[in-house]
């Protein structure tokens, strides 16, 4: 089986045509990289899907985090890349709505584990209708929450939270539809 390959990025997050098998390219010297976060809200009653990284991940195992983060691969369009991961980790086979947030979200995590993530990382929002059957292998637990319960979590329970979950949240909150969910 081949490795998933990642893109290396300028500052500006254009690709220098190199790329790198994704896991390997994880150290304490990661290259900046392409990447996304997507928060995904369920239709019918606008709950938030948030989850916890599976505990055999190589990179933050176990974190409480946005409901799917993942990699671009070379020539995958930001869309197609968010419902391949979407499927392959969560189950959810249908996203609509996709729709870009922050396009320029950048962000380098102090070392966790002896590795860094370093990631030019537009964040999206994305809606659903059906649950979610998490992989096992990426998510070890998950749950639908009011907006205002996930934003408790991230203040209140900040060591079981992502690096990049807290760091987006300081300009999430202040955007559609977040900060009319608050």
């Amino acid at each position: 089986m081949q490795s998933e390959l990642i893109v290396f990025v300028d500052e500006d997050g254009q690709p220098t045509g190199e790329t790198g098998p994704k896991l390997e390219s994880h150290t304490d010297k990661t290259r900046l990289h392409l990447a996304f976060s997507c928060y995904i809200f369920r239709k019918r009653d606008n709950k938030f899907l948030v989850t916890q990284r599976a505990l055999s991940k190589k990179v933050w195992p176990g974190v409480w985090t946005n409901s799917v983060c993942g990699h671009p691969m070379p020539g995958e369009a930001m869309e197609d890349a968010i419902r391949r991961r979407a499927k392959f980790e969560l189950g959810i086979g249908q996203l609509d709505d996709i729709r870009c947030v922050l396009p320029k979200y950048r962000y380098m995590t102090p070392p966790y584990n002896g590795i860094i993530e370093n990631e030019f990382c537009p964040v999206f929002v994305a809606y659903a209708d059906e649950e979610s059957t998490p992989n096992p292998d990426e998510v070890e637990a998950h749950k639908w929450l009011e907006w205002r319960e996930y934003v408790h979590m991230l203040e209140e329970q900040q060591d079981i939270m992502s690096y990049w979950a807290k760091d987006q949240y300081k300009q999430l909150k202040t955007l559609e539809p977040f900060a009319s969910l608050a």
